[in-house]
């Protein structure tokens, strides 16, 4: 007798862009192949880099003979989240002081959108969620996944190479009342530009006029100005301004976590007592998914925030890291300049953190990709991180060549 196929009327999902440029740059046997497609900071020689903080940090919970591997509570590790709350709205802050603070440890910042976005679903349930065009392309599917609206808000003008702030007001001076808008406080992804001072001062006029819900995205703190307390400003802005806000925060790209998982989820309340409340609300929400999060990660990054030689040890790294990146972007457009390649550049040196959107068309995207091994999204984001001291003049090259497709000849044994 047959076994019955229960999942025969399913269809395969295409892949999402970037796990299949992926695949293919790791299948790639060219020996030019360029990776600028994943978002993980890399040393000039292409390798992984695990900041010298973290490493310290684990020979300590290594010797620490009385540490186990118990579950820990739903909420999270105690130390980790009083010490990344911290951090992240500074350890004055009245909201911290005042215990409005609702604070869960997460799966890194996917999780923390996601348990945000379902509490809102269940508990509020907006009109409509607001995201940057564009953005990065796992809001949709979180905002999605959720079975909230989803509204995208003009971000980027594509002609001008500049960001778009008539059209972010203009859509959400018309956005419906009590929606949650998606904001990325620095080194937006995919663009990276970000709003001024000035522009996030009318940002938040018009998120008190239309009653929105801000949920912040933190995933790139540090990576603007090389501070991480530093380009927090706009967060604790808010904040002091006693705006009730969602903020998800996120260890991977700052400290170089990836794989450990690390974030959190916070929850900016009017009072102490809606905070409580707010906590048992989440809990059941944590226990359906995970139950109790990963310790490791979160015991890695206690301890460097709850210590002021490694705190001290880490910021200098983040800052080395970033003045690399700002090196690649100013060499990558000398790059270009020297070889004559037509169009303004200057947009990369001028953009921050770990991307830059190139005004190329999604068919000169693929040529990068396909003819000459140098890994782009269709939507012309490139991640800096890619580039070395190495690969950079190849990859002006290359760009070069997609521009000016009649002079590829100055290319010769690069296709």
């Amino acid at each position: 007798m047959e076994a019955s196929n229960f999942f025969a009327h399913m269809k395969a999902i295409t892949p999402q862009p970037v796990e299949d440029l992926f695949f293919r740059w790791f299948q790639d046997p060219s020996p030019y192949k360029v990776n600028l497609i994943i978002g993980a900071y890399r040393t000039d020689e292409e390798k992984p880099y695990v900041f010298e903080a973290v490493k310290e940090s684990e020979r300590r919970i290594l010797s620490n003979s009385n540490l186990n591997k118990e579950y820990i509570q739903s909420s999270g590790l105690d130390i980790f989240n009083k010490s990344s709350c911290a951090i992240l709205l500074g350890k004055t802050c009245p909201a911290i002081i005042e215990k409005r603070v609702a604070t869960f440890q997460t799966l890194s910042g996917s999780g923390s959108l996601r348990i945000g976005l379902e509490f809102l679903k269940t508990h509020i349930n907006p009109p409509a969620v607001y995201v940057s065009d564009p953005s990065w392309n796992n809001y949709s599917l979180l905002v999605n996944q959720v079975g909230l609206p989803l509204i995208k808000y003009p971000y980027w003008n594509k002609l001008r190479g500049e960001l778009d702030f008539d059209g972010i007001i203009n859509c959400l001076q018309s956005a419906l009342e009590g929606s949650v808008v998606i904001l990325q406080v620095c080194a937006q992804n995919p663009t990276g530009v970000d709003p001024t001072l000035m522009q996030w001062d009318r940002i938040e006029q018009i998120v008190k006029e239309k009653k929105l819900i801000p949920f912040f995205d933190t995933a790139y703190l540090g990576w603007s100005s090389g501070d991480y307390e530093d380009d927090a400003y706009i967060v604790r802005k808010f904040v002091n301004n006693d705006i009730q806000c969602l903020i998800s925060q996120s260890f991977s790209k700052c400290m170089g976590l990836y794989g450990e998982r690390v974030g959190a989820l916070h929850v900016v309340c009017s009072n102490q007592e809606t905070a409580e409340i707010v906590h048992t609300n989440i809990l059941p929400i944590v226990y359906t998914m995970y139950l109790s999060p990963p310790l490791h990660g979160a015991r890695i990054v206690a301890n460097i925030l709850s210590d002021d030689e490694l705190i001290k040890q880490w910021k200098n790294e983040l800052k080395f890291v970033i003045q690399r990146l700002k090196d690649m972007r100013i060499r990558l457009v000398e790059e270009l300049t020297a070889l004559n390649t037509p169009g303004d550049w200057s947009y990369i040196v001028n953009g921050i953190g770990m991307f830059s959107n190139l005004q190329i068309t999604p068919e000169q995207c693929s040529s990068l990709s396909d003819k000459y091994h140098c890994y782009v999204l269709n939507t012309g984001r490139i991640s800096i991180c890619g580039i070395n001291t190495k690969n950079i003049k190849y990859v002006a090259k290359s760009i070069k060549a997609v521009v000016e497709p009649q002079k590829e000849d100055i290319l010769m044994g690069l296709s």
